[in-house]
């Protein structure tokens, strides 16, 4: 359960708040569930590289360029970025970081890191979205059109993923070595068009890290955060806002990104 604080303070521009209800999108893996989201605001962009240098001052990416979103970053380097930048910005940080100690139950033998981490309830600083927070704001909450993707059924109009984020476009089987000889990368935020609540990027450009773990049981040891919304190398199917899977939380990679949200 993700805390409800008082922010009456101003949010960011770029912030969009998201009236909370039951989820609508005939697509959503939520759908007919006993789930009722309260509101919260979200970043309508993914996080930049120009935004992480303001906050963290350096720059991780592979890809450099101040409007493309900041990539290369594990889970744990995320909410370092949203305590900093929430104490950048006044606000009390979202979550309690111990680098010493392990957690037991970070069974996941590829993450070396294992911090024990938990949250400030009453928090009003940045953090990541829950997956179904994620999920709900990319399929259009409760204004949903039921898109297929987020912001349409149409996936080269809203998303840069392995077909269209290179030198031209793709057909036929999905292989590496031919998006490396298409110069496939990251893309400024915003270019593609935004989903019914104005957001962009939910669909493709970077994977975006989410709060919480994977609890599928299937998961065994292999347990790892979860990551929403395909990137510029991914497929099709991953762009979907229903497609759920998950990485190690030390893990990180060329397309694995982030947005960060507030609780109202």
């Amino acid at each position: 359960m993700v805390s409800v604080c008082s922010c009456t303070e101003k949010m960011p521009d770029d912030f969009i708040l998201i009236k909370g209800g039951a989820f609508q999108n005939k697509y959503s893996a939520y759908l007919g569930r006993d789930i009722f989201l309260s509101d919260f605001f979200i970043d309508r962009y993914e996080v930049t590289q120009k935004d992480w240098v303001k906050v963290m001052g350096s720059n991780p990416s592979t890809f450099k360029g101040d409007k493309l979103p900041v990539e290369t970053v594990s889970w744990y380097d995320c909410i370092i970025y949203c305590n900093k930048r929430s104490l950048k910005e006044g606000l009390k940080p979202y979550f309690n970081i111990d680098s010493v100690h392990k957690d037991a139950n970070n069974t996941n033998p590829l993450d070396t890191v294992k911090w024990m981490v938990t949250i400030n309830m009453d928090a009003d600083g940045y953090r990541l979205p829950t997956e179904a927070e994620w999920e709900f704001a990319a399929s259009g909450g409760v204004v949903s059109r039921n898109y297929k993707y987020s912001g349409g059924n149409n996936l080269d109009d809203v998303a840069w993923y392995w077909k269209n984020s290179g030198d031209k476009y793709l057909t036929g089987a999905w292989s590496w070595p031919t998006l490396e000889k298409n110069h496939n990368k990251t893309k400024p935020v915003g270019g593609m068009r935004a989903n019914e609540l104005g957001i962009y990027d939910m669909s493709g450009n970077v994977r975006e890290w989410c709060m919480n773990w994977n609890e599928d049981p299937n998961a065994g040891s292999g347990r790892g955060k979860v990551w929403k919304g395909g990137g510029w190398m991914g497929s099709d199917f991953c762009c979907e806002p229903a497609f759920r899977a998950s990485l190690e939380a030390n893990g990180k990679g060329p397309d694995q990104g982030l947005r960060v949200c507030r609780s109202k």
